[in-house]
């Protein structure tokens, strides 16, 4: 046998991770006691426990407390108690307190990784390499973040008791993601871990202990379901943060609508990895491994929908293939594993499930000729080809190493069949021309897009979705605003609209009779349902009549929004100069809107005069920063640069306030427009006719058809349309807070992202009510990561 020849027939001995230490750490808890209360280990309320088992052997690893509502309302009640005096220390005392906190994982990095592999299966070369080095560089990063709050986020503070539900994929990583950035923003924070992986989150409290922070700062509490629905539905806490499947998502969305806490949600994916005909074959079959075999492909962002040029199909597929038989399945605790077992049995049932439906619906499923351990939750890594956009492999997310591939034949349909799905997470594109990739990542509708790469995380670059992938971002600067708030300048309830049978008087016959329309894809259009809505001056008088907008006119207005492409892919600068020319025009006609005002309202004439030249600043303010509110770079510390770019929402409704009705209305369409969205505008149910009389502004400003639309009529009713209405992608409501609550549990079908007043009205006069924290509800923030070097 020669040299060559001894070369191809080695292979890798057994090479295991000493567990002893976290054998020792195991048996020397009392698990019964694992809730960690201010400060303090206890008992669940009853004593219940739940087991945590070896996915790799199903041996019990321990009986773990089982928190019920009682023990969180000890939790909530101690992070209450804590949260005076952490917020208001000095962002230097909280920095010292993070950074203990990592230098103490540091200390215990293998422990944390052997544990963390033990409980969830995951291979200990991504434990050790991974997961524990990036969660204890969240805490570290995060330590700056609280020093640098004050300079940062000026106006800013933490929003208060935080509920944080976090899932089993990725135990410790998820914890540090959500409990990192809360306590630098001066939050207390209330988190439940999954209960497949509670281990490492108790070791983590052990970590606080020893790292001085205070007590009820962090409270721990391990449970299931009746745990994690009292976090989510109790009074005492302020915001909820949730990492999970998407069906748990709507579910937590529907239980907080109306509360006023803030929610940001991490959920499912499907994610694309599209490799074109141009791509280093080699390095995208490796990218591939790790985008879909990481973790048992138990990760949300994991690349299951494998896109290829068809050019090069038959020889990427063939590459797979060889890989895949090369993949080697075994212990997790084995430094040369590849792919450990899933968490748990009904996990391998449902995914089992998935590949045998699949597999009915046309798809040739192949798994490499390999063994599968004896014992364990174990799957082989399977690629199903001849897949069709339909088929379920396509688009549910299977949560294990399960890779569906379909072909392409140009960019167009790349991004087509990328987009076609209620997903958003993440997708990886495969080019060595940097030109190509840069074109296809701003069109995919995704959070993450990763080029000529994939899983790639840091603490200093933002992670979340869009869509049904959930709302928010965890990491960096984004994630920062999660757990801040600043005080709006709230003025008083407001009251529901009293639907009146009562005539209005008649105006005395000098002025020829006029009903306004509704405003639709650039034109005037009577409503669908032929009714009018009389509207009455100050006086009670008959100012006009306006179109009763309906379900099927919000239709026609969302269709219109959706199908104005000019608008969207116009640059910023152009946007920039079409809201200018609109304050222009809008100027020349102040006294007519002023007179107006006065006819409907009642104000005087000089608070008229006040409230449109302060409509036309604000136009002249949201033209002027259309070009101005811009993403960042990150530079993480692999070889990369993450391009942070704001994009447009989409089709954003907007119901408007009766309050300031001009000015209100305005102060919501424009930060919109200026960001590139396009609006359908709901405009104060009482005042409508200020909204009606801008028509003709915006017909001779140069905005294109569909870009704004204005659908008049009942604004509860019209709110609830915009919210179950899945073409909507944002939804601003200003309203009473029955209605702001329903809007908010409305929109559960795709998860739209709604901001809402809670029933209060604003000072929109007030600075305030203007700028950039507007500007921030009207981007999704894109991070596309660009390797460089060789």
């Amino acid at each position: 046998m020669n040299i060559l020849d001894r070369y191809h027939a080695m292979d890798y001995g057994p090479a295991p991770e000493a567990r002893n230490e976290a054998d020792a750490w195991l048996a020397a808890r009392d698990f019964s006691k694992a809730l960690f209360i201010d400060g303090t280990w206890k008992a669940a309320s009853g004593g219940k426990t739940f087991e945590t088992s070896e996915p790799s052997s199903g041996k019990l690893l321990a009986k773990v407390s089982d928190a019920r509502a009682t023990d969180i309302d000890a939790a909530v009640a101690a992070a209450a108690k804590a949260l005076p005096k952490w917020s208001a220390s000095s962002g230097y005392v909280r920095a010292n307190v993070l950074y203990a906190i990592g230098r103490a994982m540091q200390r215990h990095q293998r422990l944390f990784a052997v544990l963390e592999t033990i409980d969830n299966g995951k291979p200990i070369r991504e434990s050790r390499d991974i997961d524990v080095p990036l969660a204890i560089r969240h805490f570290i990063h995060h330590a700056g973040w609280a020093q640098a709050l004050d300079r940062d986020f000026p106006g800013h503070k933490g929003v208060g008791v935080v509920g944080q539900i976090i899932p089993w994929n990725f135990p410790l990583l998820m914890l540090a993601w959500k409990i990192a950035p809360a306590l630098a923003a001066g939050c207390t924070v209330v988190l439940k871990p999954a209960e497949f992986t509670p281990l490492t989150s108790i070791l983590f409290a052990e970590i606080c202990e020893r790292a001085g922070v205070p007590k009820g700062v962090v409270n721990i509490v391990q449970g299931g379901p009746e745990a994690g629905a009292a976090i989510v539905n109790h009074p005492g806490v302020q915001k909820i943060a949730f990492t999970g499947s998407s069906e748990v998502g709507k579910i937590i969305r529907k239980a907080t609508a109306g509360s006023g806490k803030k929610l940001s949600l991490e959920l499912g994916g499907k994610s694309a990895f599209i490799v074109f005909e141009d791509a280093d074959l080699d390095s995208a079959v490796e990218g591939l491994v790790d985008g879909i075999w990481f973790n048992q492909g138990q990760v949300c962002c994991a690349g299951s929908r494998l896109l290829v040029q068809e050019g090069i199909a038959d020889a990427l597929i063939a590459k797979v293939k060889t890989r895949m038989s090369r993949l080697r399945v075994g212990s997790p605790l084995d430094k040369n594993t590849d792919i450990g077992p899933l968490v748990d049995l009904t996990q391998l049932d449902r995914v089992k499930g998935l590949v045998a439906e699949g597999a009915r619906q046309g798809a040739v499923c192949w798994q490499p000729d390999a063994a599968l351990p004896s014992s364990g939750h174990y799957h082989l890594p399977t690629l199903a080809t001849g897949v069709s956009p339909a088929n379920i492999l396509a688009q549910e997310e299977v949560f294990g190493p399960v890779l569906a591939a379909m072909t392409f034949r140009n960019t167009e349909e790349a991004i087509e069949l990328a987009n076609n799905t209620r997903y958003g997470l993440a997708a990886s594109v495969w080019s060595e021309n940097v030109n190509l990739a840069l074109h296809v990542a701003p069109q995919l509708k995704a959070g993450a897009v990763w080029v000529n790469g994939t899983n790639m995380f840091d603490a200093a670059c933002g992670f979340g979705g869009y869509r049904e992938s959930g709302f928010g971002r965890e990491g960096g600067r984004e994630g920062m605003f999660e757990y801040l708030t600043a005080k709006l300048p709230l003025g008083p309830v407001i009251k529901p609209a009293a639907i009146s049978a009562q005539p209005v008087e008649q105006a005395d016959g000098s002025t020829i009779d006029r009903t306004a329309k509704l405003f639709i894809g650039g034109k005037q259009i009577r409503p669908d349902g032929n009714y009018s809505l009389a509207i009455a001056t100050a006086k009670g008088k008959l100012a006009g009549e306006v179109g009763l907008g309906s379900r099927k006119d919000i239709r026609d207005a969302v269709s219109a929004a959706r199908a104005c492409k000019g608008w969207p892919d116009a640059t910023a600068y152009n946007r920039s100069q079409v809201l200018y020319y609109l304050a222009e025009n809008l100027s020349g006609r102040a006294d007519e809107f002023s007179a107006r005002l006065v006819q409907l309202t009642g104000v005087t004439a000089k608070a008229a005069r006040e409230e449109v030249d302060r409509s036309i600043e604000r136009l002249f303010l949201y033209a002027g920063l259309a070009d101005k509110f811009e993403g960042r770079v990150h530079q993480p510390p692999a070889r990369a640069v993450t391009l942070a770019l704001h994009e447009p929402v989409g089709v954003v409704g907007i119901v408007a306030p009766d309050t300031s009705p001009l000015l209100g209305l305005i102060s919501l369409v424009a930060p919109a427009l200026a960001m590139g969205n396009t609006v359908v505008a709901v405009p104060s149910e009482k005042y409508p006719l200020l909204a009606t009389d801008l028509y003709q502004v915006i017909e001779y400003s140069d905005v294109p058809a569909g870009a704004i639309n204005i659908v008049t009529g009942r604004a509860a009713e019209l709110a609830g349309v915009l919210a179950k209405h899945d073409d909507v992608d944002g939804l601003w409501v200003f309203a009473d807070a029955e209605t702001c609550a329903k809007a908010e549990a409305e929109s559960i079908g795709n998860l739209k992202r709604v901001w809402s007043s809670n029933g209060r009205s604003l000072d929109w006069a007030s600075d305030e009510a203007a700028g950039d924290a507007f500007l921030r509800r009207a981007v999704e923030v894109k991070n596309v990561w660009v390797p460089y070097g060789d």
